[in-house]
């Protein structure tokens, strides 16, 4: 073969690897746009105390919300919502608990993901404090009550009388 002829090849083979690592390397923030943009893999926004307080209450529309936890991966952890659910009225402030335990006789530090569904909710579901927002370090044995404040928004659809928030708890290396 005449160099002529290799040299598109040999561009080509270039430019792949090049553009492959370029994809990858803009795929985590551009996931995550796309997560808050559409509310997919249940990402929920953050919002101020302030904020959360100058909204308005809807006290003629109520919503149950559901909690629920798991452990990744079968942890060395005991993870569980103080309650099953609750009603709440879009635009009030609202606080609930999650209790974690780390049953290792050895210090740990874990990370919560949140999840939202249905997924038409998971930008209206604010929250002002949460255990999610930081990484959390157990002591061996440790237990603690973990807060969430949170705020369902008045433009949540009108089809929507259930929401459940769901966190995975994950160990750190």
């Amino acid at each position: 073969m005449s160099k002529q002829r290799l040299a598109p090849l040999v561009t080509k083979l270039f430019l792949i690897p090049i553009a492959m690592f370029g994809f990858g390397y803009a795929m985590v923030p551009l996931y995550n746009v796309f997560c808050e943009v559409t509310g997919l893999n249940g990402k929920t926004g953050a919002i101020s105390s302030a904020e959360a307080n100058q909204l308005n209450i809807d006290k003629t529309r109520s919503i149950k919300v559901e909690f629920t936890s798991s452990v990744n991966n079968e942890g060395p952890w005991d993870f569980h919502p103080a309650q099953p659910s609750m009603m709440i009225h879009p635009g009030e402030t609202y606080t609930t608990t999650f209790f974690a335990t780390n049953k290792l006789n050895k210090d740990l530090v874990s990370q919560s993901i949140p999840s939202v569904a249905p997924i038409t909710a998971a930008s209206h579901f604010k929250k002002t404090e949460c255990f999610c927002f930081t990484e959390q370090a157990f002591k061996a044995l440790e237990t603690r009550e973990m807060p969430v404040t949170f705020v369902v928004d008045n433009a949540v659809p009108n089809d929507v009388d259930t929401i459940t928030l769901s966190y995975t708890l994950f160990t750190k290396p």
